[in-house]
């Protein structure tokens, strides 16, 4: 037969290359835009354009297109008539939704947080916060970032399956609206109030660890909302 004369490494691997390679492009391209919306390399309302980041990353216009659908669906981007795919914006409305649902997320995370941790998960918080702490005041996008990953770190070290999966989604609505905000990383607040949430977990003080953690979020919370609502443009829905 013809395919008895290609070499052996070609035909063990012709349905792998036809049936996984466009998968894992796919995946791959849908992964890091995803990760450059929550990073902020793109900003609330820019326009993203399928022939440019083909450019950009070198691959065709469908793995992008196919990305920028499930975006959409993730609800990280939205499409408009004559105007494309851009990121998302956040109502001051949506806003204010999402703070709420967080702040008793966030509580929940950190008191599982103190009755579940280990060792390891210990030293990954400590870590998770030194790194925050340490990060340049001017560098917001890093700063967003390092912010996301120890409020993450905390969800994890509850070892709780379905919060890590809720996690996700709330992780995108707030970065959203960090990056649409840009203000309160560096608040004086923040490094006292993320330190008293790792002393509670730490010490295995669950209403403690529940009460620091909703603290936090009710305080940037009322920060986000003055802001959202003061830049709101007359005619925009609050």
């Amino acid at each position: 037969m013809a395919c008895s004369t290609l070499p052996h490494f070609f035909v063990y691997n012709i349905q792998v290359t036809l049936f996984e390679r466009p998968g894992l492009v796919r995946d791959g391209v849908y992964g890091h835009l995803r990760r450059a919306v929550l990073d902020g390399e793109f900003a609330p309302g820019e326009r993203l354009g399928e022939v440019e980041l083909g450019d950009r990353l070198g691959v065709s216009r469908t793995p992008i297109r196919e990305a920028l659908m499930r975006l959409m669906q993730d609800g990280l981007l939205v499409s408009e008539a004559n105007k494309g795919v851009r990121v998302r914006t956040v109502s001051a409305a949506e806003a204010r939704d999402t703070y709420v649902v967080r702040e008793e997320f966030d509580g929940l995370a950190a008191a599982l947080a103190a009755q579940a941790h280990t060792s390891e998960d210990a030293e990954l918080l400590r870590a998770a916060l030194n790194t925050l702490q340490t990060a340049a005041g001017n560098d917001y996008r890093r700063q967003t970032r390092l912010d996301l990953a120890f409020h993450s770190a905390v969800t994890l070290a509850a070892h709780n399956a379905a919060l890590v999966e809720i996690a996700r989604g709330l992780e995108q609505r707030v970065a959203l609206i960090k990056h649409q905000t840009r203000t309160y990383n560096a608040h004086p607040d923040t490094a006292r109030q993320h330190a008293n949430i790792l002393e509670a977990v730490l010490a295995r003080d669950i209403g403690a660890a529940r009460e620091a953690a909703r603290l936090h979020v009710r305080t940037f919370g009322r920060l986000v909302l003055q802001n959202l609502e003061d830049s709101a443009t007359p005619g925009e829905t609050p």
